[in-house]
């Protein structure tokens, strides 16, 4: 065979229901795979991935030479597979090609590409517990009064927020960076890119992304609103090295994005506003509001262990010196500011420091909500912590002076040397403890629930 052409994978199916695969020369475009497997006596699967999202025909032949169709199917998020039957007896051989000039056969209808349920999911009115209702919590709702989040715009952004289209090459999506069962976050420390390339900061997770009372988005907060965040990593040329105008006329040509924009907008035009609206919509649907700690709120924590209820007197500062609770306060874990949390000095990274310019401003983060901190390692800006006992170690006996640290991570009057960085002096059961605790915050609801995840029909 000659080495400068492409090759596909054949199947070879014989009589007695023996199988063998062999390679064929059969083109196979750029950034695309097939694999064809025997999965028994009658049946084989076939696999495609493929980032272009092209047609793709199935086909069988007796000889190698003259082929027939028996499939064909239009890959819509980059992989597709699918079990073909087959009679136990038969003989033949079965290939998948790319079929280029099919792509106006196959539209990619609502019901083809994705699997949404019959009647939309809830995202416009979730229950919300009574502590959620209070107006201290309420306050903290960041929504713009022309950006409710709807069922159908919801829709739409889980779609989007899915969708590999939104990088330049067809790899990778949002929830490439926030991954559900890691709380909306990425386990690993810097993120990979469309090209390969690293982010320079771990990605936070999203969930409770509705209750942060500042409104504004990133670690170092450049972003001044929801909207106006998830549009910056589909154009940033490490993340998806997309431009809006070629997103827009990508989008546009996909039916079933057009049938969700018009339901979401009612008319079908795609365009760079509706796709930021939509996004928000669905990130600000990620409320969390079923943990252990929710529970526990209802029966006077009386469903916790000892361990449990002592790291949330810690954590509340009822037992010891420490502070949890003055930088991750009420029932949503956040409160309305940006802190240095003593990380290190001088600063390696100035946080919003770079954005400002101002001395005041170096070393100071974003600080975000503790709601399924559990899920979200590692930790910090930078990742620097890969456990939870880590972190409370830092707290507990590592906070780094310098001249923004947070006035709450400093000895108040009377305790220690003034002004000097907190220290906790927690013993190992209160350190444990009150991990304990913060494990509680942990919502494996909306880490698994069905209408946060990925709704791309990818066959079976």
């Amino acid at each position: 065979m000659k080495t400068s052409r492409s090759f596909s994978w054949i199947i070879v199916v014989s009589a007695i229901a023996l199988s063998r695969t062999i390679m064929a020369e059969t083109s196979i475009p750029a950034a695309s795979s097939v694999s064809i497997t025997s999965t028994g006596v009658s049946s084989n699967r076939v696999s495609v991935q493929d980032a272009a999202n092209r047609v793709w025909v199935v086909e069988r032949s007796t000889n190698l030479t003259d082929w027939s169709e028996i499939a064909a199917w239009k890959i819509h998020n980059g992989n597709f597979h699918r079990a073909l039957l087959r009679s136990p007896t038969e003989n033949g051989f079965y290939r998948a090609v790319a079929a280029p000039a099919r792509q106006q056969d196959l539209l990619s209808t609502t019901a083809e590409a994705l699997k949404l349920p019959g009647s939309p999911f809830n995202y416009a009115a979730p229950v919300l517990p009574p502590s959620y209702l209070t107006p201290q919590i309420t306050g903290q709702d960041n929504t713009p009064a022309n950006n409710a989040v709807t069922d159908a715009g919801a829709t739409l952004g889980r779609a989007l927020f899915y969708d590999k289209r939104l990088s330049t090459n067809g790899t990778v999506s949002c929830s490439s960076c926030h991954q559900q069962q890691a709380g909306f976050s990425d386990p690993k420390k810097f993120s990979v890119g469309f090209n390969g390339g690293l982010t320079g900061r771990n990605s936070m997770g999203l969930s409770n992304a509705r209750y942060y009372p500042r409104g504004r988005f990133f670690w170092d907060e450049r972003a001044a609103t929801l909207e106006d965040q998830v549009l910056q990593p589909i154009q940033n040329p490490v993340e998806m090295g997309m431009t809006l105008p070629t997103l827009v006329t990508r989008l546009s040509t996909e039916p079933f994005y057009t049938n969700l924009f018009a339901k979401a907008f009612r008319t079908s035009e795609v365009n760079t506003n509706r796709i930021s609206l939509a996004l928000a919509q669905f990130v600000r649907s990620m409320v969390s509001t079923q943990t252990r700690y929710d529970a526990g709120v209802t029966n006077g924590f009386a469903s916790f262990t000892a361990q449990e209820n002592l790291g949330r007197q810690i954590f509340l500062g009822q037992v010891g010196n420490a502070t949890c609770a003055a930088c991750h306060g009420t029932d949503t874990f956040t409160v309305p500011n940006i802190f240095n949390n003593g990380l290190e000095f001088p600063f390696v990274d100035r946080g919003v420091g770079a954005i400002t310019g101002r001395a005041q401003d170096e070393g100071l983060f974003k600080t975000p909500s503790l709601r399924s901190i559990a899920l979200t390692a590692p930790y910090m800006h930078d990742g620097r912590f890969a456990t939870l006992e880590e972190v409370v170690e830092f707290y507990n006996s590592g906070v780094v002076d310098n001249p923004n640290l947070a006035p709450q991570l400093r000895n108040p009057p009377g305790q220690g040397a003034p002004g000097a960085p907190r220290r906790l002096n927690l013993t190992v059961q209160q350190k444990a403890a009150l991990v304990a605790f913060i494990k509680t915050l942990t919502d494996t609801a909306l880490a698994t629930d069905a209408k946060f995840s990925d709704p791309f029909n990818y066959g079976d």
